[in-house]
């Protein structure tokens, strides 16, 4: 088992600290570069993304690219399962995205070593460490890589999640009512008005209040705008 760094990296304090202690592990390993990201989804089929990582600036315009994300194979994979894919060009000839592994590979990411943790509220943690060289092709190697690569994913979500996540509440954010909250979070959940007034015992007019008095406090033109508004406050989980 590769020595340190699993506990380093729960001891960051900062992101710049997290990002250090990433890089730093990923080359023990023997990779150049590596990326690390909190996704936590949303209702309404919003998900936030929150990346650390040493992506090449070149490059770093197309590695962020959501929709390049989508038809990225390697990415597909880790949304799918839990279980680490180990890539090379051929994953992306099989899926028909040749010409996206030659544009990636000119900046170094010609094999790699992904993995996802799927994790309860929504929330996943994906990682993953590439170079511009074939993986270890000793097999008993490769599966120590592996089994150190998943145990340092465990400690990165712990502190990622600390580091990276908005705090519970904003400061500055408007104060909503108990009722108004309450009215937006079962908006959240796609109640009609008149169904939110059924769940809290009001009038549906009543309801409609209490949505369209939190959607003007938040500065929001409609309640699908102010539900949204509020999560990225943190005044809804």
């Amino acid at each position: 088992m590769l020595q340190g760094g699993f506990s380093e990296v729960l001891k960051s304090r900062d992101r710049d600290e997290f990002q250090g202690e990433l890089v730093a592990f990923t080359r023990r390993l023997g990779f150049e570069t590596v990326s690390a990201t909190l996704v936590i989804d949303h209702m309404l089929g919003e998900a936030e993304f929150i990346t650390v990582d040493n992506t090449p600036r070149a490059f770093k315009e197309s590695f962020q690219d959501p929709n390049k994300g989508r038809r990225d194979p390697v990415m597909q994979h880790c949304k799918r399962r839990s279980v680490p894919i180990i890539w090379d060009q051929t994953t992306y000839v099989r899926d028909g995205m040749g010409d996206m592994w030659e544009e990636q590979a000119r900046f170094g990411y010609s094999t790699g070593i992904a993995l996802a943790l799927h994790m309860p509220e929504g929330r996943h943690f994906f990682m993953g460490v590439d170079r511009d060289r074939p993986v270890p092709q000793d097999s008993g190697e490769l599966t120590r890589v592996v089994a150190d690569l998943q145990l340092f994913a465990v400690h990165a979500q712990d502190a990622a999640q600390r580091i990276l996540m908005p705090d519970p509440v904003d400061p500055s954010a408007p104060s909503l009512t108990p009722r108004e909250l309450e009215a937006l979070r079962w908006t959240m959940a796609g109640k009609t008005a008149w169904e939110v007034g059924d769940v809290l015992g009001i009038a549906e007019r009543t309801a409609v209040l209490h949505v369209s008095n939190a959607t003007h406090k938040l500065g929001c033109v409609n309640k699908h705008q102010a539900v949204l508004k509020a999560l990225r406050l943190g005044l809804l989980r």
